[in-house]
């Protein structure tokens, strides 16, 4: 029997209906967005028609994933290759399971319209917690219908629609009986399917592409508030479903003592005179420590160009990443926010008001851009970069030259670094530039014409870790003939350590952190080795002192030029960690369970949680206080100053 036969007793008409029920209520969702817009226009007073256009269509992405996910079963039911599906039965269940899942659906975007207004944001899966202990449900939903009459009348008009457009149950085709190979074409219509669903809910089938999820709305964005246009209620209740919503806790009673341990807002000198110097970030994958000979204390390193650059600038013996993740480095090296038991930008609270490099440098005249080789989109770093406000964003799209992939996660960093420093070339002065490198990453390849060039080691990152440092050499030789060199801040540091590591003390809980942070001038002003503890929440401040920025800020981090304030270092590896002075104390959320000397004691053996209490309650109140406002500004949208502080 021929495929086209087969084909034919399959009644391709099933696979249209399909998907012509699943375009309509994609079409619904994007009504509803607009309705939405208009609804809350005063919220949105700077949106252009084509800036609302860029939403709406960046808004398909996110609808698509929602409307996917909202009718999987469905979807499997009609795509099942089994004659059983043509049973008049079966499809008047399938009919109702649709109409059912999709108006529920429709009616979460509904009653968004409306709630956005005392939220700002769209409902997520925290909204179940927040009203678990409401006994009143009923009457208060009562009364959300009658003074909201009109989202009720027009939920109702859209599932009528979805029934008038859903059409009459198919028949059972005449010639399946002879269909030899109806079952095999079907399954491999099945797989097909499959396929495309998962490249759906995923946001695509790039390499390196994290599924999509709420922070991705950034990149169709200029301010966060505007977020909400484009995603949809459905998905933000997926998306944050495995998320345990923060919570505010109350350690402290009394915010006035809560502050004098910690607070995040960051006062500037009375005498603060702005210096536009350029700043440019430069955020190694996968750099720890280990890998870099003169801050590894080991006999053997594979970064002899950074080592020579750490001669020249301002380091530090103890330094730590906030995070383990890509994506909890931007937000804490760029933004001065850490990541507590969930990565920020994927937490509900990813479209809150921040200040960072680029925002506030932007208010001083600076041009700003993030540039990262990999496809656009990638790591939803561009979301992240439009959120935290850099004017654009440079990828693999903008590089335009295929001939220079890797074949894996994007442009080889030597080329992407020449590129890079050539775009700032030809940026207006004064500028900040983030940049974010691919090449030291798994599968750990060379280009071809660096094969053996570099040592091996003893890991396969080894090598990787050398060309990198290579195209630094480079790219600072390249830069250095730049009329904008002399004038710039470069900060150096690793997004995270990589987890193939040799040596036993980059494996604690400790050396998992460990990853370089480096100030350099080529004025060689800033300068020297340090063993004050230093952070990647720190870096943002500490570039916004050091330029004389004169307006308060909000930071997790401290100024590391300022020798008045008390260092520390906090991070989450599946509890709570405070570093400060010669102590590591790691907290639970609600007791210690234990307190080393990290200084001496390099491989965590002796816990001092019972030997040393005075240091336990100390640096118990000091992450407490930590994450009380953590949580608390989260929560209540207070990441700008003047935003309720």
């Amino acid at each position: 029997m021929s495929i086209a036969t087969a084909l034919n007793s399959l009644s391709l008409d099933l696979y249209a209906a399909l998907l012509r029920r699943l375009l309509v209520v994609l079409v619904l969702f994007s009504m509803l967005r607009a309705v939405f817009y208009f609804y809350n226009l005063g919220f949105f007073p700077d949106v252009t028609p084509e800036r609302l256009a860029v939403m709406m269509v960046g808004g398909l992405r996110f609808d698509l994933v929602a409307v996917l996910y909202v009718n999987i079963l469905f979807i499997f039911l009609f795509t099942v290759p089994f004659p059983f599906r043509y049973n008049s039965g079966y499809q008047l269940s399938a009919k109702w399971l649709f109409l059912v899942s999709n108006t529920i659906a429709l009616g979460l975007n509904c009653i968004d319209i409306a709630y956005f207004r005392f939220t700002l944001r769209r409902t997520t899966a925290s909204v179940v917690q927040e009203f678990s202990n409401e006994t009143n449900m009923v009457g208060l939903s009562l009364r959300f219908m009658v003074d909201y009459w009109w989202l009720a009348l027009l939920l109702a008009a859209l599932v009528a629609l979805l029934f008038l457009t859903y059409g009459k149950a198919l028949p059972r085709p005449a010639k399946l009986s002879r269909a030899g190979i109806y079952f095999p074409v079907g399954a491999l219509l099945l797989c097909i399917g499959t396929v495309a669903f998962v490249g759906g809910v995923r946001g695509g089938f790039e390499k390196g592409l994290r599924p999509i999820t709420l922070s991705n709305a950034g990149q169709y964005v200029q301010r966060p508030l505007e977020m909400a246009v484009v995603l949809n209620t459905p998905f933000a209740i997926l998306k944050t479903l495995e998320i345990t919503p923060l919570e505010k806790v109350d350690y402290f009673k009394d915010e006035i003592e809560m502050a004098a341990l910690f607070s995040p807002v960051r006062m500037p000198a009375d005498s603060a005179v702005f210096r536009p110097l350029n700043v440019v970030v430069i955020i190694l994958e996968s750099f720890g420590k280990e890998y870099i000979g003169a801050l590894n204390g080991l006999s053997v390193g594979y970064t002899p160009f950074l080592d020579s650059l750490i001669g020249k600038g301002l380091t530090f013996e103890h330094s730590f990443a906030n995070g383990k993740k890509s994506i909890d480095a931007m937000p804490s090296i760029l933004a001065s926010i850490p990541s507590l038991v969930e990565p920020y930008v994927l937490t509900p609270y990813a479209g809150n008001d921040i200040n960072s490099l680029a925002s506030i440098l932007g208010e001083h005249g600076y041009s700003t851009a993030f540039f990262h080789g990999a496809p656009n989109g990638s790591m939803g770093f561009q979301a992240f970069a439009r959120i935290a406000g850099y004017q654009k964003y440079v990828g693999r799209d903008e590089y335009g030259n295929n001939a220079d992939f890797d074949g894996n996660w994007g442009i080889w960093d030597e080329p992407f670094l020449q590129f890079f420093a050539a775009q700032m070339n030809g940026m207006r002065q004064p500028f900040h530039t983030a940049v974010f490198t691919v090449s030291s990453h798994h599968p750990y390849s060379v280009p071809e014409s660096y094969k053996g060039v570099f040592p091996e080691g003893n890991l396969s990152i080894h090598k990787c870790i050398g060309y990198t440092d290579n195209a630094l050499r480079r790219f600072f030789a390249t830069a250095s003939k730049m009329p904008w060199f002399d004038n710039t801040l470069f900060v150096i540091t690793a997004d995270h350590t990589n987890v193939d590591t040799h040596h036993r003390q980059f494996q604690t809980s400790a050396g998992v952190f460990a990853v370089p942070i480096i100030f350099y001038r080529p004025d060689g002003s800033l300068h020297g080795r340090s063993k004050r503890l230093v952070q990647q929440n720190d870096i943002m401040p500490t570039v916004l002192n050091h330029l004389g920025h004169d307006s308060p800020f909000i930071a997790f981090g401290n100024d590391v030029l300022n020798d008045s304030l008390e260092p520390f270092v906090v991070n989450y590896n599946g509890f709570h960690q405070i570093f400060m002075g010669d102590h590591l104390l790691q907290f639970d959320g609600s007791r210690s369970t234990a307190l080393f000397n990290f200084k001496q004691d390099t491989m965590l053996r002796e816990n001092l949680l019972t030997a040393r209490p005075d240091v336990v309650d100390s640096l118990e109140l000091r992450v407490k206080a930590f994450i009380q406002q953590y949580n608390q500004r989260l929560i209540d949208n207070e990441m700008q100053v003047g935003s309720g502080n």
